[in-house]
């Protein structure tokens, strides 16, 4: 049975906070709002929590799992980015957007797309994750909370609660999240292309 933890939206209790990073620095899969649907995370390491993600989402290697950061300081930890593609990551962030650019050697290879060896980069702007992820100290590897057979991601915590209780350890319950999911950004050969267009604005950033 999951823990459900309900935190405030915009001033997250910062025992709650600490308590689920805890939770998750032990191994734990939690769903998390984001400023688009919700998510489903763990720590970057955690091989078993990564392979109950994919069972929940029943996901095949070729998926393509998201870096959830705090801010651009991550950014050449964890990807190869030229000056171009950092200054629209910098005007865009913190946004409902997500970026695929070239993974570094501290990318985990089972998070990269195991062709083009690509990672997903995103900076939420939603002060639950954002309180998470500072406690934390890593980013969380993430997907969208999109169930099996389901066209739109899961919004509603109390729904979310009774399908996935016994499948997670954590539900953060942060509001009613939004049913749009992020706008993807491929900015791997340093010229942006939107691969889909979701809740952020892309009016302008293709030529």
């Amino acid at each position: 049975m999951s823990q459900f933890f309900q935190i405030h939206a915009e001033t997250p209790q910062a025992r709650l906070i600490r308590q689920a990073a805890e939770l998750l620095r032990g191994g734990a899969v939690a769903v998390y709002p984001t400023d688009s649907g919700y998510a489903l995370g763990c720590t970057i390491g955690d091989k078993d929590a990564l392979e109950r993600i994919r069972q929940i989402r029943r996901l095949d290697e070729r998926h393509n799992f998201t870096l959830v950061c705090r801010d651009l300081s991550d950014l050449a930890t964890y990807a190869k980015v030229d000056n171009t593609s950092y200054r629209l990551m910098k005007k865009l962030t913190p946004g409902p957007y997500t970026f695929i650019l070239p993974a570094t050697r501290e990318v985990p290879r089972r998070l990269q797309h195991p062709k083009r060896k690509t990672i997903g980069l995103r900076i939420p702007d939603n002060a639950v994750i954002q309180a998470l992820l500072q406690d934390l100290g890593e980013p969380l590897m993430s997907t969208t909370l999109m169930l099996p057979g389901d066209e739109l991601p899961q919004s509603d915590p109390y729904e979310i609660r009774q399908l996935l209780e016994r499948q997670v350890d954590l539900i953060i319950d942060g509001g009613y999240g939004d049913l749009e999911p992020t706008t993807v950004i491929d900015l791997v050969d340093g010229t942006p292309v939107v691969v889909r267009q979701g809740k952020g604005d892309t009016s302008g950033l293709e030529q």
